[in-house]
């Protein structure tokens, strides 16, 4: 299967690192004109250049704003008004002591992994609607089923992405625009591989083995024994925005590497 997007224009927030680096990469790849989008101007350019340098042809516009506050959000849709495609990537996720958390501490992640992907989609949806085409998808986690102890605010904002992308999708039925949610399982991303990174260092082994000891005690149902790479999560996102995923929609498709012991 040779997924082509010419002509599409794509946006992918939070893409200057981890997996919305690897989507941005990936939508590049197949012919995309993919905007990259950040906090800040500096993580911006430099993902820019990253892309630039493996895909020098790429149609690439980087945009700096947080898509965690409104204000972020009404700058990436004043120098972005469009989009064919969406991705909703823009997140964060802390391990906590749920006894210990604020209000304010749950607000703030819930601006950023919700209402980010609430924004965008209810500013870029209508006009794909209007034009009978468009693709939205929704990063969540396999953390949004299987809520874990260490960070229940972020399981809990991940079951509310689920939540967004199905009903939006119910919402946009038979207009030719899709909405799906990815559900990503442990990943090589870059909060995660600099946690396993600092428990390396903290007990004296490699960053391998800090892999395997948090999969057997937080993970013991993966399947594939290792952690996911980026590129393994974008390459689910790519196929979701592509024109071949038609008709794949409302639907939670799972790069989770097996963890969640479920058959649907």
């Amino acid at each position: 299967m040779k997924i082509e997007l010419n002509g599409r224009k794509a946006i992918v927030t939070g893409s200057t690192a981890g997996i919305g680096r690897a989507i941005a990469e990936g939508l590049a790849r197949a012919g995309a004109a993919v905007i990259v989008n950040g906090r800040t101007q500096e993580r911006v350019d430099a993902a820019l250049r990253e892309i630039r340098a493996i895909l020098p042809n790429a149609e690439l516009t980087g945009v700096a704003a947080d898509v965690a506050t409104p204000e972020g959000c009404a700058d990436l849709f004043a120098q972005a008004p469009v989009a064919d495609i969406l991705v909703n990537n823009a997140g964060t996720a802390r391990l906590n002591d749920f006894f210990a958390q604020d209000d304010s501490e749950w607000l703030d992640l819930f601006q950023l992994n919700v209402m980010s992907g609430v924004r965008t989609a209810r500013y870029y949806v209508p006009n794909m609607v209007k034009q009978g085409w468009g693709r939205v998808v929704f990063l969540s986690s396999e953390s949004g089923l299987n809520i874990p102890k260490e960070m229940i605010d972020y399981g809990v904002t991940k079951t509310a992405v689920l939540a967004v992308s199905r009903g939006l999708a119910e919402l946009v039925a038979g207009t030719g625009v899709t909405i799906n949610a990815v559900l990503p399982g442990p990943t090589n991303s870059e909060i995660l591989s600099n946690w396993m990174k600092a428990t390396a260092q903290e007990q004296g082994i490699r960053q391998e083995q800090a892999e395997q000891q948090f999969l057997k005690t937080s993970r013991p149902t993966s399947l594939i024994s290792r952690f996911a790479t980026t590129n393994e999560v974008a390459n689910m996102v790519v196929y979701a925005c592509s024109e071949q995923a038609s008709a794949t929609t409302g639907a939670a498709l799972r790069v989770d590497g097996g963890v969640l012991r479920s058959i649907a």
